[in-house]
């Protein structure tokens, strides 16, 4: 979103962080990332960063400074009480667009859309692994038999 990033610096996948942590209190990494529906290795990116601009903080686990949670700073509470409203009313004017039935219907549709994204999710990945050792993201097939 625009306003996000040319108004306050924040990216969409920082942005949902900060909302998630607002509304939840303080996370570890990933349970923040599963709440996200992000990878983890993008949310660490995303907290280092925050953390950086000095919206989050690590807050280390007591008996176990290996262990942290993500939390918001007083600035990062500041920043998501002025833009939450106007991120509210820019979501409020686009769905304004559909009657009260459509409007249901949507969110039908999405409820059912993420429980279907889910399960597949669950059922289908686990035999899938990325080789990043080897180079890439890509997935190692077991009969590839060199470069080609």
């Amino acid at each position: 979103m625009r306003l996000l990033e040319g108004r306050y610096g924040i990216a969409r996948r920082e942005w949902r962080l900060l909302a998630l942590l607002a509304a939840r209190g303080a996370l570890s990494p990933s349970a923040l990332a599963d709440e996200a529906h992000l990878d983890r290795p993008r949310t660490s990116r995303a907290i280092g960063t925050l953390v950086a601009k000095g919206l989050l903080e690590r807050v280390p686990q007591p008996g176990d400074h290996r262990r942290a949670r993500v939390a918001l700073t007083a600035a990062g509470r500041r920043l998501f009480d002025e833009v939450f409203p106007q991120v509210a009313a820019i979501n409020a004017e686009l769905v304004g667009a559909l009657d009260a039935g459509l409007q249901q219907a949507l969110d039908q549709a999405l409820v059912r859309l993420t429980q279907q994204a889910e399960r597949l999710n669950a059922e289908r990945v686990q035999d899938v692994r990325a080789d990043r050792r080897a180079g890439g993201s890509r997935r190692v097939r077991p009969d590839a038999t060199g470069p080609r």
